[in-house]
């Protein structure tokens, strides 16, 4: 079987229908396109054929490129081969454009449509753009836009040229610049399909039998095309670059390099011929994919993030979907827990210790439902059918039957205990239970179980609702069954799972302390606050540590001191840290929950910039230190202890430690994570660095034995430990 094949009717209408054997959504490879390649030339040649119509033999459209097979490119062939793979492309879809047509008279081409029943995303979108009518089918479910730009390239088929030039750079930047996706209805209002249709392959057809040679022809290929908003030496169109260009540069700061190529490509595209403007696309887009940074991301964002949800790392057991499910605590976490699980479909228990803390619980999901009906992403119909999904209660008697607990309380070892207690005396003797906690570890806390094997840590990113990672924590008994039953409700509710050995903090946590107490540390020692937090963003970080600690609030990071403190006792290496956030704490600054923190706010609890006071208290240095020093320092913080959790075991996979990193706390996505990081940066360099800061700052950055090997021998941890190899 063929990717594409075709089929003409008796009117004379050549219909090609792509449908990939053995896959859900359509996704082009290099053989595709030269089948497609083929029938379009077979379509031409052939005077029968009236006209032609590209449609999907799926429920969608496309789902884009294969990036494996970007990816292969630059393998196989380096730049050169990355540029003649892109030019292919071009080719087939300017071959669809013209249709046949004189290249002087612009006749004779015949009409080519294109029928979307579904989503059409990256090359499901830049193959219609260059067919003559997009008719799309009223799908309120369907997406249809360009997201390259999400996983660190943008759109190389001919979908920047063309969108640029069909709606004028300021109009598409949105499409282009964000990856903003849109249902049908909104995509033809702005311009990227031509109409919204019951049957699109139907409408396409009596298009294509209807179309007058007028029709074919694409604005920029008729006499006297402009293009809208202006070019970039018309005074109009100059204000939108230079407005383009200080917009990207505020929201990458400089360290994503595919937003930057994908402007440079449309300002220098629109002052050369349409043709000549495809290769300068082409030639942009293979300077992005020979960046190690877009590889890294592709790697991360893309390849590695869909085997990990895909059950990359499942035990070999049988399915374990949930059906029945319950939450205990119904505070923001359970009720958060409560809410995905019931968008999934599932069944949820929700209890609390009183009936008002349960419903109260219940309410978020109803607040969150109104939200999206609001916003008209859902309808009263479907909050009704979620709410009816979760059962409020204090009776744990209502737990019978379920097939999977997630216990959601107060971060009270005594307390998870006893709750654990009472739900085990009333579910299935299968049934695995889960504790969603961020700091006590998974073994200590199975010990109230009766089933130590079938106890596991499931630990969600607040807001439940909103953060795509899940951290999955096994403890010295968990068994496979566990964490398959954790997997597979992690792939229910649609969320990405990492799998960890516990530890104290496990993963995530582990990482983003570091960084946390690196920019509180540096507070306490001058330097200037501005310059810390600036130097996290100029880094690809979302947020820097002073304003990251007053999101998560000061008052915790104070009592995960104390706790690591306790446990740790004279081997507490933070007591600087502690002197500021502890003195913060008794100034009632809690962080953005109490309007004061590190960062100054307003009555409506909106950020006014850092809090003068903090240099009254601490004072700024006379002296301070470079931006790659302070960048160094908070960036070392983190990966070191990325590196040292996979030396210890805690980590298995460094897939899961990047991905995991990306997600969980938002580490430099251009990066790929940690790992991805430290290859970009390489072994011996990133030691070096280590060397320095250790003998500046202190032993805590001192580099791994396992990153010193790695040096010593010219090695990468993706060379290693690549496609789910585990560390020695």
């Amino acid at each position: 079987m063929t990717d594409f094949t075709m089929k003409t009717d008796a009117d004379g209408v050549a219909v090609i229908t792509w449908d990939v054997p053995g896959k859900s959504m359509n996704v082009l490879s290099m053989d595709g396109a030269a089948t497609l390649n083929g029938l379009i030339d077979e379509a031409l040649a052939d005077d029968a054929v009236k006209g032609i119509v590209i449609t999907s033999g799926k429920r969608d459209f496309a789902a884009g490129m294969d990036l494996n097979v970007i990816a292969g490119m630059k393998d196989q062939g380096g730049a050169q081969g990355v540029f003649d793979g892109v030019m292919s492309l071009h080719h087939i879809l300017r071959k669809i454009e013209r249709a046949g047509m004189d290249p002087k008279t612009l006749k004779g081409g015949k009409p080519i449509a294109s029928a979307l029943p579904g989503t059409a995303l990256g090359i499901g979108l830049e193959l219609p753009l260059a067919t003559h009518r997009i008719f799309a089918a009223d799908n309120p479910k369907a997406r249809i836009g360009l997201p390259e730009i999400m996983v660190g390239i943008f759109p190389g088929a001919g979908g920047t040229t063309r969108l640029v030039r069909k709606l004028g750079a300021m109009a598409a930047a949105p499409f282009l610049l964000e990856g903003k996706l849109s249902d049908p209805k909104k995509a033809k209002a702005a311009g990227l399909v031509d109409e919204v249709v019951d049957d699109p392959l139907a409408a396409a057809k009596a298009w294509v039998l209807a179309a007058k040679e007028a029709d074919l022809v694409k604005p920029w290929d008729a006499k006297g095309y402009k293009m809208p908003g202006g070019e970039p030496y018309h005074p109009a169109g100059f204000m939108t670059f230079v407005g383009a260009s200080a917009m990207v540069h505020a929201r990458t700061m400089g360290v994503y390099p595919a937003a930057k190529a994908l402007l440079s490509a449309v300002y220098e595209g629109a002052q050369v011929p349409f043709d000549q403007a495809l290769k300068i696309e082409a030639r942009w887009f293979t300077n992005v994919l020979m960046n190690p940074s877009s590889t890294a991301m592709i790697r991360s964002l893309f390849i590695n993030k869909e085997a990990l949800e895909k059950g990359a790392k499942r035990p070999g057991v049988p399915d374990q979907t949930v059906r029945k499910l319950g939450v205990l605590g119904a505070g923001m976490m359970g009720a958060g827990i409560a809410y995905v699980s019931a968008r999934a479909g599932i069944e949820v228990v929700l209890i609390d210790a009183t009936q008002a803390s349960a419903d109260k619980g219940k309410a978020y999901s109803e607040g969150l439902m109104d939200k999206a009906i609001g916003r008209r992403k859902a309808t009263e119909e479907q909050k009704a059918e979620l709410l009816a999904r979760i059962t409020a209660t204090t009776d744990y008697a209502a737990l019978e039957g379920c097939d999977l607990i997630v216990e959601a309380v107060f971060e009270d070892p005594g307390v998870k205990a006893e709750v654990t207690k009472k739900a085990e005396a009333v579910i299935p003797s299968d049934a695995i239970f889960a504790t969603n906690t961020s700091t006590l570890p998974i073994s200590d806390l199975a010990r109230a179980s009766a089933r130590p094997s079938q106890f596991i840590g499931i630990h969600f990113f607040s807001p439940v609702d909103k953060m795509a990672l899940v951290e999955i924590i096994k403890g010295r008994e968990t068994g496979p069954v566990a964490v398959a039953k954790a997997l597979d409700f992690v792939r229910q509710i649609r969320k990405t799972p990492i799998v960890v050995n516990d530890a104290r903090f496990f993963y995530a946590n582990r990482c983003i302390i570091p960084y946390i107490n690196e920019g509180i540390r540096m507070v306490a020692e001058g330097v200037n606050p501005t310059l810390i937090e600036n130097a996290a963003k100029l880094m690809g970080m979302p947020l820097g540590p002073l304003q990251l600690v007053d999101e998560t609030s000061i008052d915790l990071g104070v009592k995960i001191a104390k706790a690591t403190r306790a446990a740790m006792g004279d081997a507490y290496p933070d007591g600087a840290v502690d002197d500021v956030l502890f003195w913060m704490a008794d100034q009632g600054r809690m962080g953005r929950k109490s309007n004061s923190g590190f960062y100054a706010y307003d009555d409506a609890g909106k950020r006014q910039g850092l809090w003068e006071g903090l240099e009254a208290r601490f004072p700024r240095a006379a002296d301070q230190p470079s931006l790659q020093d302070v960048q160094h320092r908070l960036m070392f913080a983190q990966t070191l202890e990325a590196v040292r959790a996979l030396e210890e075991g805690v980590l298995e996979d460094i897939r899961e430690g990047d991905v995991g990193a990306i997600l969980g706390w938002g580490f430099a996505p251009w990066s790929g994570g940690p790992f991805g990081w430290l290859d970009i940066l390489g072994a011996e360099r990133a030691v070096a660095i280590c060397d320095r800061l250790a003998k500046a700052h202190g032993d805590r950055f001192k580099a791994p034995a396992l990153l010193r090997d790695m040096a010593a021998r010219r090695d990468s941890f993706y060379g290693r430990f690549g496609a789910g190899k585990k560390a020695a």
